[in-house]
């Protein structure tokens, strides 16, 4: 039978394990992947998808949801090839993903680098409107305190 309280060679074992990890500054860009993920299999109406941005912006995810939706439909609308997407509970990129990365993180006065991320992912010659849509999540996610740069 175990002891109903846990000792405290236990509890400082755990508190040693917290310190000694480092913060994780990643989570704004998990949580795209994730969300862009759950809406590439589900649909743009996703309710996965919707339940994730809620659990992490909390009331204010609306904003960050049609955001991603409007990217998401943009590429699927212009895109000239199919895009690889990991399933959601991957922990690896794919090519695709890492494009979509490197568009979304890169800064507001960098609009050409992130049309030419955005071409070569939909491989078209003008993609200013998904360029536009990295654009403008990036910036609402850092508007909400979860800068994806």
């Amino acid at each position: 039978m175990t002891a109903p309280f846990p000792t405290p060679l236990a509890d400082s074992r755990a508190a040693d394990l917290r310190l000694s990890c480092p913060a994780r500054t990643d989570g704004p860009r998990l949580l795209f992947l994730k969300t862009a993920r759950l809406m590439a299999i589900g649909g743009a109406n996703d309710a996965r998808a919707a339940s994730v941005m809620m659990g992490w912006f909390g009331r204010n995810y609306r904003r960050p949801l049609i955001l991603i939706r409007a990217l998401m439909l943009e590429m699927a609308r212009i895109s000239e090839r199919r895009i690889q997407l990991a399933p959601p509970c991957s922990n690896r990129l794919t090519r695709d993903e890492a494009t979509m990365l490197r568009a979304l993180g890169r800064p507001e006065w960098q609009i050409d680098r992130c049309h030419d991320d955005a071409c070569a992912l939909l491989s078209v010659d003008n993609a200013l409107g998904a360029a536009t849509c990295f654009q403008a999540v990036a910036s609402c996610f850092e508007d909400l305190g979860a800068p994806v740069r």
